[in-house]
């Protein structure tokens, strides 16, 4: 494989800064309603918040890659004297949480930062952050070019995963007998 020159685009979160207001999540779930900011379901949303009020914790995460297959990872983390589970930190849709999950299909649901056409100057979690907890970084990496899954073999395979594939060709021929007759 040859080396491309790719842009990296990373949201960088300053915790300190982050107040718990939400913000980025009703925006990021209004931006990817459809129509476009025609709904507001913070279950759509590619970024949520982890809360600890009483301790002033507020933690934005937003959705990453889709694992197939729930990590052996089950690290504690403290934070001032408050014990937090490591699945409360990761940032990939898997098969053991509901997190980061479109909760009418179950497919998984990725950060996308908010492109759109005409492209937008940063995402609109981090143009919606009033206390500039969110903030939008891009660099130029050389990295090895590989093959990208395309939105629909993403969301086959992430089917695939919970059916099984014999499930999902049944019923892609079912749809298809139905549509004919």
């Amino acid at each position: 494989m040859s080396k491309v020159k790719k842009k990296i685009k990373t949201i960088k979160i300053d915790v300190d800064k982050c107040n718990g207001c939400r913000a980025c999540e009703m925006i990021c779930s209004a931006f990817h309603a459809n129509p476009k900011y025609s709904s507001n379901n913070p279950e759509r949303s590619r970024i949520r918040l982890i809360c600890e009020p009483l301790k002033d914790v507020y933690l934005p995460v937003h959705a990453g890659e889709y694992a197939a297959a729930e990590c052996i990872g089950r690290d504690k983390y403290v934070i001032d004297g408050k014990e937090y589970d490591e699945c409360g930190f990761c940032r990939a849709s898997c098969p053991s949480r509901d997190l980061f999950k479109e909760p009418d299909s179950g497919l998984p649901l990725k950060c996308d930062m908010c492109e759109d056409d005409p492209p937008l100057s940063e995402p609109m979690c981090v143009q919606w952050c009033i206390n500039d907890a969110l903030t939008y970084e891009e660099r130029e990496e050389e990295v090895e070019e590989e093959e990208k899954l395309g939105d629909m073999e993403t969301g086959l395979e992430s089917l695939a995963d919970k059916y099984g594939l014999q499930k999902i060709m049944d019923t892609v021929a079912r749809m298809s007998m139905s549509k004919k007759g």
